[in-house]
């Protein structure tokens, strides 16, 4: 009962830059329902909720709802569905090393490895027993990968996903269990991973995923996204329009003024612009690295999963899938 109810909390939420399908209750109060299937060839692919992308080489690959994913060539411009994806799971995170290898997490614990810039996938990993989902997964390179998820869920790769084991999370400060959700996997330029987590909190490690630290932002909220900055700054978002950077490795944080109060689910920079997506169609936007930012919310109000630079222009994913006329970055 306690993983149903929680599950049904995530389901409404905006998790790991993504906002994940209210479906995914009636899946886990019953594990009948779950029958683990290849995605569907869907017309209406680009209309499904799509809730993560990566760039792999010049391709934008974005994937979603059921097994969705769909391929770009032309900067978002125009997508086409996938091949072949081996699992109806909903995805939530995807990540590329190059522009061949890339990998998809997402329900079921599921893990799904590419090694043609996403027209077909392997299923490297997944458990329709029990619907504990990956929300963020990161890869150093074509052999070194982490996947984060519900309830401290958290697995490493030496071997490009051949074998994944499990890495024990340590109690949060002040006690308790290593319970916490954890969000967003990301890295920065030293190669130094962080999650952006439940609680307000960020984990860091400096050793590949191996070992874990906490480091308290002061916040009390959720954290759903976060990024290193090319300066060398960090910066988490979250519910309510939650915005809080570090200049120094995490050790320190302020709060940064968001100009929103919606909820901030991805965050992405070019040279000094930094662009953050939010529920209710809110876009802020900063032109000096991610030090201010100024915010303003589309006309339809549409809930923003994720967003992209690419040139002067934004390539944006949503509840509704391909978002039309997103914006640019100014």
């Amino acid at each position: 009962m306690k993983k149903y109810v929680l599950n049904c909390v995530v389901a409404v939420l905006a998790v790991g830059g993504t906002l994940l399908a209210q479906e995914a209750c009636a899946d886990a109060a019953d594990k009948s329902l779950v029958q683990v299937r290849p995605a569907d060839a869907d017309p209406y692919a680009t209309s499904e909720m799509l809730l993560a992308q990566a760039r792999a080489g010049r391709r934008l690959v974005a994937v979603g709802d059921s097994g969705v994913v769909v391929l770009s060539d032309n900067d978002g411009k125009a997508y086409r569905q996938a091949k072949q994806v081996p699992s109806n799971a909903t995805l939530t995170s995807v990540v590329f090393t190059d522009a061949s290898n890339g990998w998809a997490v997402g329900h079921w614990g599921t893990i799904l490895h590419t090694t043609d810039g996403g027209e077909t996938w392997q299923l490297q990993h997944s458990d329709p027993t029990t619907d504990r989902p990956f929300f963020s997964v990161y890869f150093s390179d074509a052999q070194h990968g982490v996947a984060a998820g519900l309830w401290s869920l958290l697995m490493r790769t030496d071997d490009g996903g051949k074998h994944w084991q499990p890495i024990n999370v340590p109690p949060p400060p002040g006690g308790g269990h290593a319970d916490k959700n954890l969000f967003s996997l990301f890295s920065n330029q030293k190669g130094v991973l962080f999650i952006a987590a439940e609680h307000g909190l960020v984990l860091r490690s400096s050793d590949g995923g191996i070992t874990w630290t906490y480091l308290d932002t002061g916040y009390k909220g959720s954290l759903w996204t976060g990024l290193a900055l090319v300066d060398g700054g960090l910066l988490v978002g979250g519910l309510r329009g939650s915005l809080y950077r570090s200049d120094d490795d995490g050790v320190t944080w302020h709060r940064v003024d968001s100009g929103t109060h919606s909820s901030i689910t991805s965050i992405a920079q070019r040279g000094k612009h930094v662009v953050a997506a939010c529920l209710d169609g809110v876009i802020i936007r900063s032109a000096d690295g991610g030090k201010t930012f100024t915010a303003s919310q589309r006309n339809d109000h549409l809930p923003l999963t994720s967003v992209a630079i690419e040139g002067d222009s934004l390539v944006a994913l949503s509840k509704s899938g391909v978002v039309v006329d997103p914006g640019t970055v100014n």
